[in-house]
């Protein structure tokens, strides 16, 4: 049996980057950027009007002018309008390419216009040369990197994407996956269930968790029969990169799942993980490369060790840096099994901008209802057993903690 420590240490070892594959852009969105995206020009490309108002050359206020008149009026996207004179202003628009011979933007709110007079209202101490003026590579340089490789596309990046031209980005590509269901207690979702039967709820349940990373996997129930075991077993390892399970790895008399891995040559790397829940845990590598994630049946157990082991494996293998994030215990708590306790917590901010965990405690790993009503796990040490209000742990959410 290992610690909760040495199996993620285990699991991290065995990432594996899958390679990328091109996506057109709008595809992109919670996939991994494998490329730098470059600016193909300067950001922004030209001196940029940033308020709607009127252009003037600077010197022209200390030569005492106040009154300009309006030589044209310029909208984005437009050629730009010169000035010949001084005492000439160009009527100018946000976004509007600032032209070469003004330097200066003035606000509407700062003037009164009148019969194609702009009158300068505003305190003239207060105008400043190269005011409401976004200058040409301010904010990149061409070829300046404009977002970095091995981070999550967010609309952000889709936005920097679409600015330098590019349709179609390289993408971090996503292991082949099959989630599998064992048990001949268990019935399709649509299906009503004898007394002593249990919809399969677990495969749907990680399916669902895969598809928030964009990972579209593929689905199989076994039977409690050796020989089905093996033969699904065999045919998964050649066909996908992870194989998860969800039940079958216990000690019962028909738990056949370890007993075939180990015959299909898949290399236990570890069975059994000191933690509640989901103490059965199985983990190993096929020869093919092919990695097997081999959850306890009961949904909690299956729920928690796919975000704390299953979807900080995929991070790693995507090339993402893990982000530890951390909660305060908001009631005490006791705990006193040689376990290290993975607890449902509700998390909520105060107004001091503290995240607290509140522990919601269930009636053990079968216990799927507080998973609707919680937010995270938080993990309590192995080696504590009192576990006191106002103490600092790790937390694994399941839900956008701040939505």
């Amino acid at each position: 049996m290992v610690t909760v420590k040495e199996a993620e240490n285990i699991i991290l070892s065995q990432a594996n980057d899958y390679g990328s594959e091109a996506v057109l852009l709008k595809f992109c969105i919670g996939r991994v950027l494998a490329e730098n995206i470059l600016a193909d020009r300067d950001m922004p490309p030209y001196n940029r009007v940033t308020m709607d108002g009127i252009a003037i050359q600077h010197h022209s206020i200390a030569n005492g002018i106040k009154a300009y008149k309006i030589k044209g009026t310029q909208a984005a996207g437009e050629d730009p309008i010169n000035t010949s004179h001084e005492n000439e202003c160009i009527e100018i628009m946000t976004g509007a390419a600032l032209p070469e011979s003004v330097d200066t933007v003035i606000r509407y709110e700062d003037l009164h216009i009148e019969n194609n007079i702009a009158t300068l209202t505003a305190d003239l101490r207060t105008i400043t040369k190269g005011q409401n003026i976004h200058y040409k590579g301010k904010d990149k340089k061409q070829n300046d990197v404009v977002a970095n490789a091995n981070k999550l596309i967010t609309p952000a990046t889709i936005n920097a994407a679409a600015t330098v031209g590019k349709s179609t980005l390289l993408v971090k590509k996503l292991p082949r996956t099959v989630i599998i269901s064992t048990g001949d207690e268990l019935v399709n979702i649509e299906d009503t269930p004898f007394p002593y039967q249990i919809r399969s709820s677990n495969s749907a349940t990680i399916q669902a968790s895969l598809q928030q990373y964009c990972i579209q996997s593929d689905t199989l129930h076994i039977a409690d029969d050796i020989q089905q075991t093996k033969a699904e077993l065999e045919r998964c390892l050649n066909e996908y990169d992870v194989i998860i399970l969800s039940g079958g790895i216990s000690m019962g008399k028909f738990d056949y799942v370890p007993a075939a891995l180990e015959e299909l040559s898949v290399k236990k790397l570890f069975h059994k993980v000191l933690q509640r829940p989901g103490k059965p845990f199985w983990f190993g590598k096929h020869g093919t490369g092919a990695v097997v994630f081999a959850f306890p049946g009961n949904p909690v157990s299956t729920f928690m060790c796919l975000y704390r082991y299953f979807i900080p494996w995929l991070q790693a293998s995507s090339g993402l840096r893990a982000e530890v994030k951390y909660a305060i215990l908001n009631d005490d708590l006791t705990f006193t099994p040689a376990l290290q306790y993975f607890v449902q917590v509700k998390l909520n901010i105060n107004n001091k901008g503290e995240l607290l965990a509140t522990p919601v405690e269930g009636n053990g790993s079968g216990d799927l209802a507080n998973l609707v009503d919680t937010d995270a796990f938080m993990e309590l040490p192995l080696e504590q057993t009192n576990f006191n209000k106002g103490e600092v742990f790790r937390i694994w959410p399941f839900k956008n903690i701040f939505a």
